[in-house]
């Protein structure tokens, strides 16, 4: 058996039992990624010295029996997540050269689990973006069609586990970029309650939205990371202080007396029909896991787009504030002046899509344009958390499609930045309100491509999404589709 077609529930076996080494298994990783990766360009930077150091001290490990569900694992790390000394761009010009002094707390607990970090994957710059063809480094194509995107901002995160080029990677979720991704993909991604996952030495974004998350195979690969990743970090005036569910042991094989939501705004007219009818088979298998199906609203659906793209560059702009050239990243060449070189460095570092973030959000927060923009985007998305909180009264958990289509050509959207925003539509409400989400393979359209559902659960119930995702795959096999490359 080829250990990269493996799940990483399946490697742990291998590992456990002596079958294979972490080197061998490391070295099959990454004799992969130099094959495959310039094919569809998923990682900018790859560890191959710290890799193999990694699985060396995971083989130690696992000899002296001290080992936990990660050690040896082979994971690939969003490029936004500082690691010590190994290169952080975050997909941008800016920090093509940026070697971060600290690490951050998901690749730390990584490191601490024993986990094999292969490398940084490639992203929309700054996390900005619907499709990872903004990133600095080149678009990432999609694996089952290479002239088609991945989705974004996590697009290299997905492409890489779909394109079996490591067991896990981790993704941020700002306004849908772990969830659209695994939808256009083929795989499962979970973005956490915001909170469940410090955000310590994640470069930022959007402060409020930005949440760290897990993507792999299927929900049992999943529950394993989340272990490792959740929890309290002092380190993270966000992070929550709540206990940590044995999210693998809380797996459930039925869905008795789940009651399951359906949202009538998010399945519009303009919904894909293969999409919808995807959709209706995956009711069709929760109602014989044993769940009932019912249907409720969320009347301030239909202002999601215009409050998220209020608040998210209105964060942008403050957050990128700090990239001026002074004290680290790009600087441009011999500047005039202090103003020269502010307009320059901030002009050439970073990209078109960045600075229409940062401009749009630098608008919103002006004076005279923040009552009429930012702080009533804010009212709203009190509204929207509201709805969901209502909604939850009457169901444990919401069904909804990932994504309104199926992953669309590379370059189709670029020129058409509300096209590409609206790509999101279905994901951006999570984040708006703090809420765990998830996204699981549950078919495909005529022309073989991944087709998505979304599954949102209350607060701090990840556990909840986590047990009805490995209910529908045990009772299904989307998730073990795999593309031919």
């Amino acid at each position: 058996m080829d250990p990269t077609q493996s799940t990483l529930v399946q490697a742990q076996g291998l590992l456990r039992t002596r079958q294979i080494s972490a080197v061998e298994l490391t070295q099959a990783f990454l004799e992969r990624i130099d094959r495959i990766n310039p094919v569809i360009n998923a990682y900018i930077t790859v560890d191959h010295d710290g890799a193999l150091e990694a699985a060396r001290a995971a083989d130690r490990c696992l000899r002296a029996g001290n080992a936990t569900p990660l050690t040896g694992i082979p994971i690939g790390v969003k490029d936004l997540f500082c690691t010590e000394n190994v290169r952080t761009t975050c997909g941008s010009r800016m920090l093509a050269n940026f070697r971060p002094p600290y690490e951050s707390t998901v690749t730390r607990r990584l490191k601490e689990a024993g986990a094999v970090i292969l490398g940084k994957t490639n992203m929309d710059e700054f996390a900005m973006g619907s499709s990872n063809e903004t990133s600095f480094f080149g678009p990432v194509r999609n694996p089952w069609d290479i002239g088609r995107i991945p989705g974004g901002s996590s697009g290299g995160s997905a492409a890489a586990l779909a394109a079996h080029l490591a067991l896990a990677t981790i993704g941020s979720d700002t306004g849908g970029s772990i969830r659209q991704p695994a939808a256009l993909t083929g795989i499962s991604g979970l973005k956490p309650t915001y909170g469940r996952i410090s955000r310590y030495g994640m470069i930022a974004f959007a402060s409020s939205l930005d949440q760290a998350g897990p993507l792999a195979r299927d929900a049992a690969d999943i529950a394993v990371v989340l272990q490792i990743l959740a929890g309290h970090d002092p380190m993270d005036s966000t992070s929550i202080e709540a206990d940590v569910p044995d999210y693998f042991n809380t797996l459930a094989n039925r869905l008795d007396g789940l009651r399951i939501g359906i949202p009538e705004e998010y399945h519009p007219d303009g919904l894909d029909p293969e999409i919808r009818c995807a959709l209706k088979e995956a009711e069709r298998v929760l109602l014989d896991l044993g769940a009932s199906i019912i249907p409720v609203s969320l009347p301030h659906t239909r202002y999601a787009i215009p409050t998220y793209y209020i608040i998210a560059p209105a964060e942008a702009s403050s957050n990128l504030a700090r990239y001026d050239g002074i004290r680290f990243g790009y600087r441009c060449q011999e500047p005039k002046d202090l103003n020269d070189l502010y307009t320059r460095t901030r002009s050439e570092g970073f990209g078109p899509e960045v600075r229409r973030r940062i401009m749009l959000g630098t608008y919103v927060l002006s004076s005279g344009y923040y009552d009429a923009y930012y702080r009533k985007a804010q009212k709203v998305r009190r509204l929207i958390a509201q709805d969901f909180h209502q909604a939850f009264e009457a169901v444990d958990l919401l069904l909804t499609p990932t994504t309104p289509g199926t992953a669309f050509p590379l370059g189709e959207r670029v020129d058409d930045p509300v096209a590409m925003y609206l790509s999101d539509i279905f994901t951006i409400n999570v984040n708006l309100a703090g809420l765990p989400g998830m996204s699981i393979p549950c078919g495909v359209d005529q022309r073989g491509l991944p087709i998505g559902m979304q599954m949102i659960a209350p607060v701090l119930k990840e556990e909840r999404v986590l047990a009805t995702a490995h209910a529908f795959q045990c009772a299904t096999s989307w998730h073990q589709r795999q593309p031919e490359l």
